[in-house]
C-alpha cells in the first residue's frame, strides 16, 4: 500500500475507533502503524504504535460528534505532551494520561530512537463510578504506574494487550469491570480520593490488587492466605469473604495459579530442557511428589507426560 493511502487509512481508523480529529505527522511520506482492538461492551481497549503523531481536538469538532468518553492512555514507549483543561504536561513510558472528548485538547507523541506504543482505554463518562469534577482534576496531569494500584493497572492493560486473542465475548463483561474498577481506583489514590468510590468498586478494585499480589509472589514458598491478608491491611476473615464470592479459597487461588504458571512452562519448547522439578520450584512447589499429585488431578495426568504430549 502506497504512504499517502496508509495515511488516509491511519485517519479513517482513527475516526471510526476513537472519534473525529484532526492528525499531523512528521512521517506522512512513510507512515506506519499498527492498532489492535479489543472490544468490551462499553469500554475499548486498544494497542497502537507508530513513530511520530499529533492529534487535536478542536471545539468545532466536538459540537459535530460528542461520544462523551475518556480516553485514557497508558504509555508503553515513547514520550509526547498533552495539554487540555489548562494544564499542559509531558508524559512518558509508565506514564497514565486522562483526556475528555468533551474538552478541546491537543496530545503530541513524538519521534523516539523505538516506536510509540501505547494502550488505549476508551469509557464513557457515565461508565466511570467517579464523578465528573473528580476526575477533571487529573485531565492532562501524567500519573505514574510504577507502584501501588498504577502498577497493578499498568500489568493488567499490558496483559491485555498482549492477550487480546484468548478472550471470547463472555469475558468482556468481567474485563470491563476490572479495567473501570482499577481506573476509579489508580485516580483515588492519585488525589486522596477514594471515598469518591462506591463500596462496590473499591471491594472489586481490592480483589484486583490481591490476586496481582498473589501473581507476583507465586514464586514464594511461604506465600499464604495469612501473609496476603496482612500485605493488604486486612483480616484473614475478610480475605475468605472476597474469594468465596468467586466460589473459591485464597489457598485454593494460589494452587490454581502456581499450577498454570506450571502447564505454560512445561508447554514452552524453550524450557524443554528444564527439569521438571526444577519449573515446580520455580512457581513456589518444594516437594516434588506433591507437586506431581496435585498437577495429575488437575490436568488429568503426570507433569512428565504432559509435557511430552503437548
Amino acid at each position: 500500500m502506497a504512504s499517502a493511502e496508509r495515511w488516509d487509512l491511519w485517519q479513517d481508523i482513527s475516526a471510526r475507533t476513537y472519534m473525529p480529529h484532526l492528525l499531523r505527522t512528521d512521517c506522512r511520506e512513510d507512515f506506519r502503524a499498527t492498532t489492535r482492538l479489543l472490544p468490551l461492551g462499553d469500554v475499548q481497549i486498544s494497542s497502537v504504535a507508530f513513530a511520530h503523531l499529533v492529534s487535536v481536538r478542536t471545539p468545532r469538532l466536538i459540537r459535530r460528534a460528542d461520544p462523551e468518553v475518556y480516553l485514557i492512555n497508558c504509555q508503553f514507549h515513547g514520550k509526547g505532551v498533552v495539554a487540555q483543561d489548562g494544564h499542559d504536561r509531558a508524559f512518558a513510558a509508565g506514564d497514565l494520561t486522562f483526556i475528555d472528548s468533551s474538552l478541546p485538547y491537543e496530545s503530541w507523541h513524538c519521534m523516539s530512537p523505538d516506536t510509540v506504543s501505547s494502550v488505549i482505554v476508551t469509557i464513557p463518562r457515565a461508565v466511570l463510578p467517579l464523578p465528573p469534577r473528580t476526575v477533571r482534576r487529573v485531565l492532562a496531569q501524567p500519573i505514574p504506574l510504577d507502584r501501588g494500584m498504577g502498577g497493578v493497572l499498568y500489568r493488567w492493560l499490558a496483559d491485555l494487550a498482549a492477550r487480546a486473542d484468548e478472550f471470547t465475548e463472555a469475558d468482556a463483561p468481567t474485563l470491563a469491570t476490572v479495567t473501570t474498577d482499577l481506573l476509579a481506583s489508580v485516580i483515588g489514590d492519585c488525589l486522596d480520593a477514594e471515598d469518591a468510590l462506591t463500596p462496590e468498586a473499591r471491594r472489586r478494585a481490592l480483589h484486583t490488587r490481591i490476586r496481582d499480589f498473589i501473581d507476583q509472589n507465586l514464586a514464594d514458598p511461604s506465600l499464604s492466605p495469612a501473609g496476603v491478608a496482612a500485605a493488604h491491611g486486612i483480616s484473614v476473615r475478610h480475605l475468605h469473604q472476597l474469594f468465596a464470592e468467586e466460589g473459591a479459597t485464597p489457598a485454593a487461588w494460589i494452587r490454581h495459579r502456581r499450577l498454570e504458571r506450571c502447564r505454560r512452562d512445561l508447554t514452552d519448547p524453550r524450557l524443554r530442557a528444564r527439569p521438571i522439578q526444577t519449573v515446580a520450584a520455580r512457581w513456589g512447589f518444594i516437594d516434588p511428589a506433591a507437586f506431581s499429585r496435585v498437577f495429575r488431578r488437575t490436568y488429568g495426568m503426570p507433569p512428565r507426560d504432559y509435557r511430552h504430549h503437548t
